[in-house]
């Protein structure tokens, strides 16, 4: 009987820890879109780094056998508080790999390979952590005053990485059911387009990285003092592959799915290889659960991707009732031909626009901005003005650089050579979440909505100003940040409804049509609240109907204010709405005027306006 108490006070704490493990990496890589494949060094650090404080100085304690670091033999729970913390500081430096020179897949190898050369480091290094052999003879938490092999003392450890779990677990929900978990899932869903919206990614980064880590650490340290040694053969890269198998199993953006998964995967298969017939090689077991991990990732990356329990819809409108799924009109149906209550709008005072201009004085300009990819010129020598108040139009053929030019322009591209001047200053080197949060945001020319968001989250993620929408502000609580949250939903709602998408509004932005998701953009960057709008090709999958009205309303914008500069292709919206355009060509400035003016020029209409 003893015997079954004691496997079950181990499972509960190898449960737990694998809890904490599996919520940490799932903030990271469910929420993030962090694919940190290094997860396990983090673990590691905290196990070596609880271990080694809670020990004394190596030449004394337990016959100076082995060699470590630190040994300041601290009482409980300063190692598990350092190994926090350790865990947390090495998670700085990854943060250049996963910052904005290098994302995605990239990163993810890089944190792989930094997993094999510090495991390699701590291997071959004996001075760090006793090389190979690893740390042996940790003390376990509170040893001088209770027995650590007895019945109640392994329950109440139990009890207690449990109730850290479970806090763990409530932490966790807080920060990511916030506006803080909002912009999270706008950078995993797509971080280019969030850093134009004024996202600062790699502090979002940095913030989650350093949790993450720290959780881990702290799940180490838990570890080590339960088992009592630690060596590198423990925390090989293929352990992280074993926690990214429980959160797909699980449900990745969901932290009960990660919980879920850490009983079924790490937990669950090291427990029923116990009850494996014994095998005439032995060696076999390790080998057979790997094949085993390999299969049901595989089968649940096919036949349920999102895992047991996916990640929830945010059903931010209130109307529980109405269905979420998305009822994807016709291009030529009335939804996308009747644009709301839009006449009916009040962009004043919904977008906070702080009066007309009366003067229409240069807000934006560039001196010879150039840009070239590969050595292949796309912009050269580009010198504009866009003038406050005013909507200026560029046009030019296919690859003349207007894109670019409007990357550029918003920052989300680095130019190659000249300057760009906002306001009179120089902002060439400005970052683009910078110049966001100064008030220029841009669309870009391909659907960009944030896929896995709904349509009204969307749009309050790109509501400036958040009290929210920060880890510091997330920590505090809904009771911070939940009456302001409220207000700007509500905006949303009423940009929403004069627009007439309200029956979308708790739908998957990704689940919508070409022109409904181009209207979610428009919809989204104007909740930007910016002084200066540059729009790529707005009316691109858009009715031609409804792109006029659009056209009316960007006027109305204009006159309220602010600054547009568009980026089409459609000659009859620059006739009815643009003053100046600017005509690009082979990546040069060719002519700028009115439409009239311009089909007046032979060079123009050579380039551009014939046919």
């Amino acid at each position: 009987m003893n015997a079954i108490l004691f496997y079950l006070a181990t499972v509960i704490v190898y449960g737990s820890v694998d809890a904490m493990a599996c919520l940490a990496l799932n903030v990271e890589f469910g929420f993030a879109g962090l694919s940190n494949f290094g997860f396990i060094i983090f673990q590691a650090v905290g196990a070596y780094v609880a271990a080694a404080l809670s020990m004394g100085p190596w030449q004394t304690s337990n016959g100076g056998f082995q060699q470590y670091v630190f040994g300041w033999h601290l009482p409980f729970p300063f190692p598990w508080i350092g190994a926090a913390l350790a865990g947390g500081l090495l998670a700085l430096p990854f943060v250049f790999l996963v910052g904005k020179r290098l994302r995605g897949d990239f990163a993810a190898v890089g944190l792989l390979v930094s997993a094999v050369l510090l495991n390699q480091l701590v291997n071959n290094y004996v001075p760090l952590f006793n090389g190979a052999a690893g740390i042996s003879i940790v003390p376990a938490p509170f040893q001088g005053f209770f027995n650590p092999q007895g019945l109640a003392y392994q329950f109440v450890y139990g009890a207690l990485a449990v109730v850290l779990s479970i806090a763990v677990y409530f932490i966790l929900r807080r920060i990511t059911e916030s506006p803080y978990g909002r912009s999270l899932r706008a950078m995993r869903d797509n971080d280019v387009v969030a850093d134009a919206l004024g996202k600062n990614i790699r502090v979002q980064r940095t913030s989650i990285m350093v949790l993450g880590g720290m959780i881990a650490g702290l799940s180490g340290a838990i570890l080590v003092g339960f088992i009592n040694l630690w060596a590198p053969g423990a925390w090989g890269y293929a352990e992280t592959i074993v926690l990214f198998a429980a959160i797909i199993v699980g449900g990745a953006g969901n932290h009960k799915g990660a919980v879920l998964g850490a009983i079924l995967v790490p937990l669950g298969f090291e427990e029923i290889t116990r009850f494996i017939p014994p095998l005439s090689n032995p060696s076999l077991i390790p080998a057979l659960q790997w094949v085993a991990i390999g299969l049901l990732i595989i089968l649940f990356l096919w036949f349920r991707p999102n895992g047991i329990l996916p990640e929830r819809r945010r059903i931010l409108s209130g109307e529980t009732s109405r269905s979420p799924d998305p009822v994807v009109a016709d291009e030529a149906s009335e939804p996308l031909i009747n644009l709301g209550k839009i006449d009916q709008m009040d962009f004043r005072s919904l977008l906070r626009l702080e009066g007309t201009a009366t003067q229409h004085d240069v807000v934006l300009s560039t001196n010879k901005l150039s840009r070239a990819f590969h050595g292949v010129t796309v912009v050269s020598d580009v010198s504009i003005e866009i003038q406050r108040g005013r909507l200026t139009g560029l046009i030019g053929p296919n690859g003349a650089g207007k894109s670019t030019t409007l990357a550029m322009l918003a920052g989300t591209l680095a130019p190659t050579g000249g300057t760009i001047f906002y306001e009179g200053r120089d902002v060439t080197s400005m970052p683009s979440h910078e110049r966001a949060r100064a008030g220029i945001i841009r669309t870009f020319q391909l659907a960009s909505e944030f896929k896995k968001l709904t349509v009204l989250e969307n749009l309050v993620c790109a509501i400036p100003h958040q009290s929210g929408d920060s880890f510091r502000g997330a920590s505090r609580g809904k009771r911070y940040w939940g009456r302001e949250d409220h207000e700007n939903i509500e905006r949303a709602k009423e940009m929403l409804d004069g627009f007439g998408l309200s029956q979308y509004a708790d739908s998957y932005a990704g689940g919508l049509s070409g022109g409904q998701r181009r209207l979610v953009e428009i919809m989204r960057a104007l909740l930007a609240e910016p002084k200066v709008l540059l729009l790529d090709e707005p009316m691109a999958g858009v009715h031609p109907n409804l792109a006029h009205k659009i056209g009316d309303q960007l006027t109305r914008l204009v006159d309220s204010g602010m600054t547009i500069a568009m980026v089409e292709h459609e000659l009859a919206i620059m006739d009815a709405f643009c003053d100046p355009v600017i005509v690009l060509a082979e990546g040069r400035v060719l002519a700028q005027g009115t439409m009239a003016e311009l089909r007046a020029k032979e060079e123009v209409v050579e380039a551009y306006l014939v046919g």
